[in-house]
């Protein structure tokens, strides 16, 4: 059978959002609009807008949501500052909006004008806006997970990777196509977590892994790889920011333990993601018997 691919984040998420145990797991999400951008500001302060359809980080954007307190002009008189009922200086709010979109950084004075800057940003894309997690950091640096699960020859699902992220300096996504490191989830969770705290949190996230597959197969059962892309915040609680379904597994060659990759390997070809490599010598032994 052909491996079944789903490129629609938004689809992904509706199917996983039918299940209230793993519901809990996904960060508010809506249709990119106005109304939308503005009112997941006003709740979260910080969200995401990125495309439905893509992958690498490729067009992801960052907008927050700022109060800034000013003080009463030092050129006023005193007949002229506003004084508060407590009889103290009043000090003005004003609400500001930042745009951030790979390096770049842009200030606007309404949701209205910041959408006008996004807008085209988009070239009439659907995109969607996701309310923002406050990653965890790694030497000032927000990183994220990817957690790697496959279908296994026995037809049930597999946790069989994980890997952290860490964003490069200004950019605002954790992809390695954009300049993130890789790193062993470990090494990222040990300045965070007791070795206990840090043996749950992997168990956890493997289960996640696991669970999300099995959802996402009642709807799409051609399904053989999910590749999870999970937040971890302040409080160390997990959240899945997005589902790849043509996750990439070379990286893991990369690592230590080449158990990991051998495994994620074999399973790949079960089920049709790779071929199956012959023997260096079974060419010449070919060659000599002919």
């Amino acid at each position: 059978m052909r491996i079944q691919r789903v490129s629609s984040k938004w689809a992904k998420t509706k199917v996983i959002l039918q299940n209230r145990q793993l519901a809990i797991f996904i960060p508010e999400t809506r249709k990119y609009s106005l109304d939308h951008l503005t009112e997941l500001l006003d709740i979260y302060g910080t969200v995401y807008i990125k495309p439905d359809r893509g992958t690498y980080g490729i067009g992801v954007m960052r907008a927050e949501r700022r109060v800034v307190h000013l003080s009463p002009s030092r050129h006023q008189s005193d007949d002229e500052a506003s004084v508060a009922e407590d009889g103290k200086p009043d000090h003005l709010e004003q609400i500001m909006y930042v745009l951030r979109y790979g390096k770049d950084t842009e200030v606007y004075n309404s949701a209205a004008l910041l959408d006008a800057a996004i807008l085209p940003k988009l070239n009439g894309r659907p995109y969607l806006v996701q309310q923002g997690i406050d990653l965890l950091k790694h030497h000032d640096r927000p990183f994220d997970l990817r957690v790697l699960t496959q279908k296994t020859p026995s037809g049930g699902w597999e946790t069989t990777g994980m890997l952290g992220r860490v964003a490069a300096p200004q950019k605002v996504v954790t992809n390695y196509h954009n300049g993130g490191s890789i790193f062993s989830v470990e090494d990222l969770f040990k300045e965070h977590m007791s070795p206990g705290e840090m043996a749950g949190m992997i168990q956890q996230l493997k289960s996640l892994g696991v669970r999300i597959g099995a959802q996402l197969e009642t709807a799409y059962p051609g399904l053989k790889e999910i590749g999870l892309d999970v937040a971890l915040d302040q409080h160390h609680d997990p959240w899945l920011l997005e589902v790849n379904t043509l996750p990439a597994i070379m990286v893991f060659k990369t690592f230590p333990d080449k158990s990991i990759y051998r495994k994620i390997r074999r399973y790949a070809i079960y089920y049709g993601r790779l071929k199956k490599t012959k023997p260096a010598g079974s060419t010449r032994r070919k060659l000599r018997l002919q």
